[in-house]
């Protein structure tokens, strides 16, 4: 049995520049990649520190799960990036925000760099409504 694969994309969150999907759609899964604080807009970083950043990782996730047909609520995994594991506190003030009942797993990763510059970059696996 061939389980139909389907690329997700969304003028609303950065366009991919490199080899990869915004999300992929499997079954009733969906496989969101890594979002950092792109503003989709412009194609820059955000500027402001971890909250802005963290802010506009979870608007693009948004915006791709949306295009998905999918919310926040649907997510049930995610994997968050860090470059610096001081800014845990700030990162998930805002990330709370997003799940703020019954939030998904999730692992939190401190990395020696991230694309851009970033400070976080998070991934997700929601469920397709």
């Amino acid at each position: 049995m061939s389980v139909k694969r389907s690329v997700i994309t969304s003028p609303n969150a950065p366009a991919p520049v490199a080899a990869y999907s915004q999300a992929i759609a499997s079954g009733d899964l969906l496989f969101c990649s890594g979002q950092i604080g792109l503003d989709p807009k412009t194609g820059q970083m955000v500027t402001g520190g971890i909250e802005a950043e963290t802010e506009q990782v979870l608007a693009n996730l948004k915006a791709v799960l949306a295009a998905a047909g999918a919310t926040f609520s649907d997510v049930v995994k995610t994997t968050v990036y860090l470059a610096n594991f001081d800014d845990f506190a700030a990162m998930n003030a805002i990330y709370v925000r997003a799940f703020p009942t019954e939030p998904p797993a999730r692992a939190t990763v401190g990395v020696s760099t991230l694309p851009r510059g970033a400070k976080v970059e998070l991934e997700a696996i929601a469920r397709l409504p």
